[in-house]
């Protein structure tokens, strides 16, 4: 599934996050891919142990707790903390898939793999700010182009193929992550999130109460059946 979820971040908080960022120290991109996503990969990002970084992502995921729309999509059981990533001067990343396991830190400092279901880029730069720099997001359906305002993210499977265009004007920034979602298969994932989008729009119409709970209650037995946790 390929979802645009717009606001995420106010403008305020893009502006906020772009002043830090504007005085971050960055490093080259290719220090947290294998060998071969070095071979297709130019952009710089800001390390892992950097404060900044974990600062900042802290208030995405503040933000995403407060989004409805991402929790029905991604139905969330554990996140790779927020990275931040930088394009300019012809960056670009070439066609490549997600990593099937991240391998995160918890508070206490052990290991915890994390499956990525769910990709996710959050735009930090307005689409007049620089040229190039889309998103190209493959799948059966052909490649999709996403280039998005500033504050809004986008969000699909990680099992896609996708890259970035080269940023030929100006400077893109982004932040990114992937998800676990409590609902492994994208198709499974789809129906959930569709039947959810749904029996908001028939509340918010009126609808029969007994039949929003009984199709309420068909949308959290599909959940129980399907979800790991």
């Amino acid at each position: 599934m390929l979802l645009h979820i717009p606001q995420v971040l106010a403008p305020q908080e893009v502006a906020a996050m772009r002043q830090a960022l504007d005085q971050a120290d960055w490093t080259d991109g290719r220090e947290t891919v294998g060998a071969q996503g070095a071979q297709v990969k130019r952009n710089e990002q800001l390390p892992d142990a950097s404060p900044l970084r974990e600062q900042l992502g802290q208030r995405i995921l503040a933000a995403l707790d407060r989004n409805p729309l991402y929790f029905a999509a991604a139905l969330p059981l554990r996140v790779v903390p927020p990275r931040f990533n930088r394009y300019q001067g012809g960056g670009e990343y070439g066609f490549h898939i997600d990593g099937s396991v991240m391998l995160t830190r918890t508070p206490d400092h052990r290991a915890q793999p994390i499956r990525s279901d769910v990709s996710c880029t959050l735009f930090l730069c307005e689409p007049d700010e620089y040229d190039g720099g889309e998103l190209i997001i493959s799948d059966t359906y052909g490649e999709h182009e996403v280039k998005l305002p500033a504050g809004d993210m986008v969000l699909y499977p990680s099992s896609s193929l996708h890259k970035v265009q080269p940023v030929t004007r100006g400077a893109r920034l982004a932040s990114f992550f992937w998800v676990q979602s409590m609902i492994r298969d994208d198709a499974c994932r789809r129906l959930l999130f569709e039947m959810d989008t749904s029996l908001e729009t028939l509340r918010a119409t009126g609808a029969d109460n007994a039949a929003l709970v009984r199709l309420t209650g068909i949308y959290h037995n599909l959940l129980r059946r399907w979800a790991e946790t």
